[in-house]
């Protein structure tokens, strides 16, 4: 294995439905492609889009049992025919998050695939993530037989009484695993985060996983809290442990892989709890739910919060478990909220398909998806923000808010967000986030910004703008936005 450099401050990740992928590139090859047999020019393309990793989504064994639940759940066949017109119960691979054993899927090629996987990624200096889910397995885990202490119980009442949140197996009735806030998910059995042996179990299981790659999103990651489990399982957890689970499990892996990186599925404004027990960095979905319902000066609000917390968010406007983003933000707006979240500190995700504007979101049980004509025009405008989103200065350089100020007489500034970077480039980023135009002036607080001229250079438009420095410094940079217009200034100084 080739051996990378750190990861950098600020990684950008890619998310691949790792089975809809495969079956995609063996029906343009015409024959059947696993994890060990992707053609070089594919691990090319990954390579160019400049990202730190790739996320495969979905490698381990999906459970035959779970396959066989979601065959009889009328309302996941109904999202399965929704997807896609012609579905056949063979499309129905398993979801990913309902896993028999943490081995890649044989159908995916197996271990050694995913290690020569590793390796054509390794040597394109892209690292890989993969998934670990800590809430919960499939029925048919060896985990159920073989250790039922590690999960949560029912009695023979609790399945008479509630089926759908209740299971029988092996002469036990274990719980189905859920959240607090929805129905239990009935293709799952609930892990007990509050046994001392099931921690002792994810600390192994997570030793191997990291043996095979770089770093874990950790589905729903919020759950496996003290405060929270309590709070869903009450006494059926038995006594509430005096430590935190991933204060007992993150350690010990990072001891033996000190750069192995920890990514929590977290919502509930539970992101900062989760970074102080030794997560790398976090879902921002209040950024998404900001950037897709409220108004500049919530997003604004959002990135008022300190540095140590901006820095170990991770943004998006699109991942499996969101509707596509060429859905849910309609027109322009698509692309404003884009140059936010691919402009920020924290780690950047963007999601396969996002570039090409696709539609329409996959239920993850699918081997498959709908055809879908790409968007060329968007295609385009990803072209030209990755190389800046991916950029050294945006990786590991210094970001700060740019204040922003109008006049008595038009105060449209305020649909403004702006922000700088400082390291080996320099940028300067304004984006309307409005369906009016929008006028202001940008102030930039780099201490040397007086006494030069600045050439501004719109990496988005390819427009150049020269200013002067010390109108700059003064009273801000001018801008005039359209409705969801950006900019993305690359900024070089000379002299006056």
């Amino acid at each position: 294995m080739q051996t990378m450099a750190s990861w950098p401050k600020y990684p950008s990740i890619y998310e691949i439905n790792t089975w809809v992928w495969l079956s995609e590139l063996g029906r343009s090859a015409g024959t059947s492609i696993d994890l060990g047999t992707v053609p070089a020019g594919e691990w090319d393309r990954l390579a160019a889009l400049g990202v730190d990793a790739v996320w495969l989504m979905g490698v381990w064994e999906r459970s035959p049992i779970g396959i066989a639940i979601a065959n009889r759940h009328d309302a996941l066949l109904a999202d399965f025919r929704r997807t896609l017109p012609d579905f056949q119960p063979e499309d129905n691979v398993g979801s990913p998050y309902c896993i028999r054993r943490y081995v890649v899927d044989p159908h995916l090629g197996g271990p050694k695939a995913l290690a020569r996987a590793r390796r054509e990624l390794a040597r394109r200096h892209v690292r890989l993530i993969l998934d670990f889910v800590p809430n919960h397995v499939a029925p048919d885990h060896p985990w159920v037989a073989e250790h039922p202490a590690y999960f949560i119980h029912g009695t023979a009442d609790d399945l008479r009484r509630d089926p759908a949140s209740f299971m029988s197996r092996h002469e036990s009735i274990y719980a189905c695993g859920r959240d607090p806030y929805f129905p239990a998910w009935p293709d799952v059995l609930q892990l007990n985060a509050f046994d001392r042996s099931l921690r002792n179990a994810a600390r192994t299981t997570l030793s191997d996983i990291a043996d095979q790659c770089d770093g874990v999103r950790c589905d729903m990651a919020m759950l496996m809290l003290n405060d929270v489990f309590e709070r869903t399982w009450g006494g059926r957890a038995g006594p509430r442990p005096s430590t935190e689970y991933w204060a007992d499990v993150i350690p010990a892996i990072k001891k033996a892989h000190p750069d192995f990186l920890f990514i929590a599925e977290a919502y509930w404004d539970l992101e900062w709890v989760l970074q102080q027990q030794g997560f790398d960095f976090c879902y921002d979905k209040r950024l998404y739910d900001r950037l897709e319902h409220d108004s500049a000066t919530s997003v604004d609000l959002h990135l008022h919060a300190e540095p140590a917390y901006q820095d170990k968010l991770l943004r998006f406007i699109e991942n499996h478990d969101e509707p596509r983003a060429a859905a849910a933000f309609a027109g322009l707006k698509e692309r404003a909220a884009a140059v936010v979240s691919a402009t920020l500190p924290g780690a950047r995700l963007f999601h396969e398909g996002q570039f090409d504007g696709r539609t329409v979101r996959l239920p993850v049980f699918l081997s498959r998806g709908p055809a879908e004509d790409p968007n060329p025009a968007l295609h385009e405008f990803y072209a030209r923000l990755l190389p800046t989103a991916t950029s050294p200065t945006l990786r590991s350089g210094q970001w700060a808010l740019c204040e922003h100020s109008g006049w008595p007489d038009n105060a449209s500034h305020q649909q403004m967000v702006a922000w700088s970077w400082e390291g080996r480039d320099r940028y300067v980023i304004v984006v309307n986030l409005g369906e009016a135009a929008a006028q202001g002036r940008v102030r930039v607080n780099w201490k040397d910004t007086a006494g030069q001229t600045w050439r501004l250079s719109d990496t988005m438009s390819g427009r150049t703008y020269d200013r002067s420095g010390d109108e700059l410094a003064s009273s801000g940079l001018y801008v005039d936005l359209g409705p969801w217009g950006y900019h993305v200034f690359e900024c070089q100084k000379g002299n006056m």
